[in-house]
């Protein structure tokens, strides 16, 4: 699947003084005007920040410092590249930067392996022309950079520029350490909800029999003839084989065929004018519609603990625009089917299951960080078959992670179920309940939503969680069917 369009951008804080008489290589490593006062388009004042998908056709770049008050506003830069192991970054004019449209350090359809951490920045461009390399020159200590994915650095990059080290062909090399949203965006308040594109999602399939569709505006189709899937919704379809019970006969052996339909979103929200150096509020999470419904035939096998099968595993980068900030957001999917039970009862079930979600982490000044969590789903039998008694429980689920350039803050699982039980020797169906049976059988539907929010969302710039908070537990459970004598 073809990555998330790149929009690369620079933020910086430092202006030299007009009175500085410095030679010019103290000014190559030390101050420079970095700013393009024509382009402001966004203050730290206490403005209201509108909150949007970046541009897919365009690089834009942006520069300012909340904390030295000066305001964020577009400029003409890009990362170039960058090293993780030393936290070097090259910067240069957008025309040597990243094309837009394709995302560095990542490969675009197939599994979203990084650039390892210890391999040095990529290749720079060729050399600059002299009226470039002026342009290059726009780097000083105390700079803020935020890019969205970008030569080694494929999850976006958040940092500071802690030193210049000088001018090379590719641009102006900086050394950088990790900074804060709260230092570009201040006193402004933004709060929106942005839908990933299901084009943006890179799709590592686990099992060989799995199926990706999704749809967008202007008759743009991937996936099998015939298939319809709503504007803005990914789905996946997936069929294998359970093992079958010890010592149970071949017709016994299980299979679980379903799909999964999700349409995610982002949630974004960041309120300055909080007390000390942290903001007032903060908010990140993931959330969408659901839409599954799958089918089990057969007699699973007996476990301690349930049969996990991974079928697909999906990430994007949606780049969110803050005002003139871009917000890089890492969303990962890990979609899964779920079989446990005691390996005596035999069913022929399937259902369908409708809804929406909600995960995330959600701060106050007062309370801290305290998690988020909702889940409204319904289901609907489609076909009920319980042979024998027994027990068995299968789920068609989704676990999600959702970050901010490369940290991982909420991490939540959402798993609908499907679990029928029966006692006594049982053959009843829900059209017939009771029918040739003796005993009692029930179906019920449910979901369970649980997760936890991470260390790593101190990048609002609010305290570090001490610990790892879960988000609770979510449990809903609703009988579908049933019969009795």
């Amino acid at each position: 699947m073809p990555a998330f369009a790149v929009t690369a951008l620079l933020l910086a804080a430092g202006c030299s003084s007009p009175q500085h008489q410095a030679s010019a290589d103290d000014h190559a490593r030390e101050a420079a005007q970095v700013s393009d006062d024509s382009t402001a388009a966004a203050r730290t004042d206490g403005r209201t920040l509108a909150v949007a998908a970046a541009p897919a056709t365009a690089a834009t770049t942006a520069a300012g410092s909340a904390g030295a008050g000066r305001p964020a506003h577009r400029t003409t830069l890009t990362v170039a590249s960058y090293d993780s192991r030393t936290r070097r970054a090259v910067i240069a004019p957008a025309a040597q930067g990243n094309a837009p449209g394709h995302s560095p350090g990542r490969s675009p359809g197939g599994s979203g392996d990084e650039t390892s951490p210890a391999s040095p920045a990529v290749s720079p461009s060729p050399a600059a022309s002299p009226s470039a390399s002026a342009a290059a020159r726009q780097a000083a200590v105390g700079d803020v950079i935020a890019s969205a994915p970008a030569p080694g650095a494929p999850d976006g990059l958040l940092a500071k520029v802690t030193k210049v080290l000088g001018e090379t062909d590719a641009g102006t090399e900086v050394q950088t350490e990790p900074a804060t949203l709260d230092a570009l965006l201040g006193d402004d308040t933004a709060k929106g909800t942005v839908p990933v594109d299901p084009a943006a999602f890179d799709v590592d399939k686990l099992l060989p029999d799995v199926k990706v569709s999704w749809s967008k505006a202007g008759d743009v189709h991937v996936g099998p003839e015939g298939a319809t899937v709503p504007l803005g919704s990914l789905r996946l379809d997936v069929s294998t084989e359970v093992p079958a019970t010890v010592g149970g006969s071949a017709s016994a052996a299980a299979s679980v065929s379903g799909y999964v339909q999700v349409a995610p979103q982002v949630d974004f929200a960041y309120g300055g004018a909080g007390t000390g150096t942290a903001p007032g509020t903060a908010y990140l999470g993931v959330s969408g519609d659901w839409d599954s419904g799958w089918a089990v035939k057969g007699r699973a096998g007996a476990s301690a603990t349930p049969l996990r099968i991974p079928f697909a595993k999906l990430h994007a980068d949606p780049v969110l625009q803050v005002g003139a900030v871009p917000v890089v957001v890492n969303l990962d999917l890990t979609c899964y089917l779920q079989v446990s039970g005691d390996g005596k009862i035999t069913v022929d079930v399937e259902q369908n299951v409708k809804g929406d979600f909600k995960a995330g982490g959600t701060f106050g000044t007062a309370q801290g960080w305290t998690p988020v969590s909702s889940s409204t789903m319904t289901s609907t039998p489609v076909r009920t078959a319980v042979t024998t008694s027994g027990s068995v429980r299968t789920t068609l689920g989704a676990e999600a992670s959702v970050g901010l350039y490369g940290t991982v803050g909420v991490t939540a699982d959402l798993a609908p179920y499907l679990r029928g039980e029966a006692t006594g020797t049982v053959t009843a169906t829900s059209a017939t309940p009771g029918a040739d049976a003796q005993g009692t059988w029930n179906l019920y539907g449910g979901v369970d939503l649980s997760g936890t929010l991470r260390l790593q969302l101190s990048v609002f710039g609010t305290p570090v969680l001490e610990r790892s908070i879960p988000l609770g537990t979510l449990h809903r459970e609703w009988k579908l069917a049933g019969g009795t004598l």
